[in-house]
């Protein structure tokens, strides 16, 4: 007859995860069957064999430091190890907890472990896919942005950043904050504020900003609102230098105010 021991081995046994338990020294005392198939080894050859070796420095540093909290408050830990096994090099996820005596000394280790490879893999592709949607996103003229309804910054591009001279601890967390003075910056504000009240979509609009050096600059503004329910609970937009473009147009207007001026002289002389 099946005693209880017996049912609870055959239970941990057939476990999918992987099942250890250690000394606080980092031996182990016992190993299932998943964890010898992982390895590639027989529980004979494991036990008594140190858990979690690693040749890294870098890597079992990270391992100790989370791994001291097993021997105090809370006397567990989560750690991911990157280990050789049956199928080469794989990620795997322990959550580890102490056994304590009545004297909250720590006597052994239990630990259970998943193999997480997959989603550490994809996890990385996306990473990359998203460094590479940056790299194609920066390369072009917008410099993209996004705020909340109350002006907040939610994202703000490298480029941006780099533009008005963003700097983390500037306590500026509105970007109404880096606006010059300048009065034609009123239209622009309007355009946001009915843009948010409405839901749809502004024509473009120029903003005077003031840069890091303490100049200005003059952008042009692309945005719409991000609705959700029918209501905007974010403005998404582009911005493009054009400091350039407004000083040639600003050269062209006096250009040709001076032009008119001399034609009149000319006129009336004759």
């Amino acid at each position: 007859m099946e005693t209880g021991d017996d049912s609870y081995r055959e239970l941990v046994e057939n476990q999918l995860d992987f099942i250890v338990k250690f000394s606080p020294e980092g031996r182990l005392l016992y190993v299932n069957l998943s964890y010898c198939e992982l390895v590639g080894k027989t529980n004979e050859e494991l036990v008594g064999s140190i858990f979690m070796p690693v040749t890294e420095r870098q890597y079992a540093d990270v391992i100790a430091t989370q791994m001291v909290r097993l021997f105090r408050p809370p006397y567990a830990c989560y750690v991911e190890q990157w280990m050789q096994t049956k199928k080469g090099m794989r990620c795997i996820s322990w959550s580890a907890k102490s056994l304590r005596d009545g004297t909250d000394t720590v006597r052994a280790i239990i630990a259970t472990g998943r193999d997480i490879t997959g989603s550490k893999q994809q996890e990385k592709a996306i990473q990359k896919r998203d460094r590479e949607l940056m790299l194609v996103v920066e390369s072009g003229k917008q410099m993209y942005y996004s705020h909340t309804t109350g002006h907040v910054m939610d994202y703000v591009s490298p480029r941006i950043r780099k533009l008005l001279g963003c700097r983390p601890c500037a306590g500026k967390r509105l970007w109404t904050d880096y606006l010059s003075k300048n009065p034609a910056n009123t239209a622009g504000l309007e355009r946001t504020l009915r843009a948010i009240e409405s839901g749809r979509r502004e024509p473009p609009y120029r903003l005077e900003f003031v840069s890091g050096n303490g100049g200005t600059v003059w952008v042009e503004v692309n945005e719409i609102p991000v609705l959700k329910d029918g209501k905007t609970v974010a403005i998404a937009g582009s911005l493009v230098d054009v400091t350039e473009k407004k000083q040639v147009e600003e050269g062209l207007a006096e250009a040709e105010i001076l032009l008119k001026g001399t034609r009149n002289l000319l006129l009336g002389g004759s």
